[in-house]
């Protein structure tokens, strides 16, 4: 530890940089571009990471959608082709069938998927929005972010099918004045007055959503537009534990069950597995993670031997050096210490200009894709990953460094002084 801050010792590791400047700046590259490629490929995955997390914040990881089609096979004395429609009791059925599922939203929708939107009017504005039917449940699944003062569809609306609604920002912006408060104003929806309770702010990700959709009770929807107990599509949680994609056919077979539909018709039933797909998407994070990590160990260590080799011929050219610190009364564990250190500053030198480097590509790319439609956010090593790579590179120095540091040790004082 006392040749750590000896004087000496720092002016004898510069000076034999400098005598192999070129030499060494080339072999340090190795190390610098391992920690840089780790640094990169890493924040890169976890920029991919954040910005799929981002994207889906407003909606159940564990969630998926289903709807009913059209079969496309025979069954029990049913003809190919016949269209079939989901039920509001559907719901209390797969709730107990299917242990895995937490949540799950019967949802109805007028304006989407080819259907006339709903007219609304206040005083002399109209406009033509999507209208929704739901229970609270929804915001279980997909969080709709409502401003202050307001608030989303409640147990009490969906009981009394009271005519109150939930507006979006920009419907709000095209009916209302300028600083004008919706809140307990009306509107007319097709005609039928209802109260704004609430005002959603746009949040993507949480299905078919828009800034300008209305939300209202799903009760009151079917009053409006007389649609009984039929519903559009179910969105639907599982819990954190399940697997969502078996939850997805189990959800199809018990449908099929209910509808009586042929086991083996896939065109019956459609779905959309947003689980499915994150989990994809987190997996190719996790690989490009694990990839960074492969490539940027094996590109340092291979920097890290380099570094040791040119520390092989350093002590073979500073013989004559080392022989005279023998000869002066120098231990072999100051010599060995003496390399172990200068190798160990070179590798660590390396790694934190490669570690600069890399954070400095990061935020370039950060501030490039900030605000894009590109799913990517904050590029970032996490401080344990970087912390890791810093104590390998230490440990690798130190390894490396006991090759050369031997060497040094094994030469004989007097063999070191007869050198030319």
């Amino acid at each position: 530890m006392r040749l750590l801050f000896d004087s000496n010792t720092w002016q004898e590791i510069f000076g034999s940089i400098r005598k192999n400047k070129v030499r060494t700046v080339i072999t340090m590259i190795g190390v610098l571009w391992g920690i840089f490629v780790y640094i990169a490929m890493s924040g890169a995955a976890k920029g991919l990471d954040n910005g799929f997390e981002k994207q889906f914040e407003s909606v159940a990881i564990n969630s998926l959608f289903t709807w009913a089609q059209s079969t496309s096979m025979p069954y029990a004395g049913f003809k190919t082709g016949r269209q079939l429609q989901l039920k509001l009791g559907d719901a209390q059925v797969l709730q107990n069938r299917i242990p895995e599922i937490e949540y799950i939203a019967p949802r109805n929708v007028r304006g989407v998927f080819g259907g006339s939107p709903g007219l609304i009017v206040r005083g002399q504005k109209t406009g033509n929005y999507a209208v929704y039917g739901d229970y609270p449940v929804f915001t279980r699944i997909a969080t709709k972010k409502i401003y202050d003062g307001g608030r989303f569809v409640n147990d009490k609306d969906i009981e009394n099918a009271r005519k109150v609604c939930v507006i979006g920002e920009r419907t709000q912006e095209e009916l209302f004045e300028k600083g004008e408060n919706p809140i307990g104003e009306f509107i007319r929806i097709d005609n039928v007055y209802f109260q704004v309770v609430g005002v959603h702010k746009f949040t993507p990700g949480g299905g078919f959503e828009s800034d300008s959709d209305i939300y209202i009770p799903f009760t009151t929807y079917q009053k409006l537009y007389n649609t009984g107990d039929r519903v559009a599509w179910f969105t639907i949680a599982a819990y954190d534990t399940a697997d969502v994609v078996q939850v997805e056919k189990d959800v199809k077979a018990v449908l099929k069950s209910i509808h009586r539909v042929h086991p083996e018709d896939e065109r019956a039933f459609g779905s959309f597995n947003l689980g499915e797909i994150f989990n994809r998407i987190m997996g190719f994070a996790n690989g490009l993670t694990f990839i960074s990590l492969i490539v940027g160990v094996a590109t340092i260590l291979a920097g890290v031997i380099g570094i040791g080799a040119i520390l092989l011929i350093s002590v073979k050219e500073r013989t004559k050096e080392l022989g005279v610190r023998r000869a002066l009364g120098a231990t072999p564990r100051e010599i060995r210490y003496l390399i172990i250190l200068e190798c160990l500053f070179l590798t660590l030198l390396a790694g934190i200009i490669g570690v600069v480097l890399g954070a400095a590509v990061l935020n370039l790319v950060g501030n490039l894709t900030e605000g894009g439609d590109f799913p990517y956010t904050n590029p970032t090593v996490p401080i344990p990953w970087l912390l890791g790579a810093l104590g390998l590179m230490v440990v690798l120095g130190v390894l490396i460094g006991l090759i050369p540091a031997q060497r040094a040790v094994s030469i004989r004082p007097i063999d070191a002084l007869r050198e030319e």
